[in-house]
């Protein structure tokens, strides 16, 4: 199946820059480009492409309004939007991520994360730039990772699965914790799944903000 791509970015030069790099690989194609939010929303609209990479600061209409509707069950064809931002720390990302962005990718992470980011957002996963991960949910949340009592979490969880969702929120794969925890990846897998329900988020994403906000993340990154 071919992945169906909308980029969206006030730079022409980045637009290009993208294309080339989803269209290297046999199952991307670009189906469209914008230069600002209005656009975006509205070839989302017209061409119901799978996958958005938009910028969050763009004219006319920003990258929050811009996932808020391509990513809202209610949109006509619900769109998977992957942030791609020059920013490592960004006041804006964090609204982002509660409106249902299914990841969150520097400009400089380079070809393979964002190709990554895209095979994430098709599969109903999330990615986040495993370098700033830690931080960007510590400064968008405004908490230390572990300082909220106990008393004031989420009790929904099991041990297990605050666990995991902290290493989640750490930018740790499935893979990773798979390894860490002596556990098959599908056994993680199941257990993302149930915290994802049990939390009420979209995506992994959600899982890893409300986990620094819940205090479950140790702010540990990998590698």
């Amino acid at each position: 199946m071919t992945i169906r791509l909308l980029i969206a970015d006030d730079q022409e030069m980045v637009r290009r820059g993208m294309r080339r790099i989803v269209e290297s690989q046999s199952d991307m194609e670009v189906v469209g480009e914008a230069a600002n939010g209005v656009d975006a929303v509205e070839l989302g609209r017209t061409l119901a492409p799978d996958v958005a990479l938009v910028d969050i600061r763009m004219p006319r209409m920003d990258g929050l309004e811009v996932t808020r509707r391509l990513a809202d069950p209610a949109f006509p064809h619900p769109v998977r939007v992957v942030i791609v931002t020059t920013f490592d720390l960004d006041e804006y990302v964090y609204p982002a991520l509660r409106f249902g962005a299914s990841g969150f990718v520097l400009k400089r992470s380079g070809p393979v994360l964002l190709v990554e980011a895209v095979r994430a957002a098709m599969a109903g996963d999330s990615l986040i730039s495993p370098q700033i991960t830690a931080r960007l949910l510590q400064h968008v949340t405004g908490a230390a990772p572990g300082r909220r009592p106990r008393k004031e979490r989420d009790t929904a969880l099991t041990g297990r699965e605050a666990e995991i969702a902290g290493k989640v929120a750490e930018g740790k794969s499935n893979a990773d914790i798979a390894r860490e925890l002596f556990i098959s990846a599908g056994t993680v897998k199941t257990h993302v799944a149930s915290i994802q329900r049990k939390l009420n988020v979209r995506n992994r994403v959600g899982i890893a903000v409300r986990s620094w906000e819940l205090g479950y993340a140790t702010g540990e990154m990998p590698g």
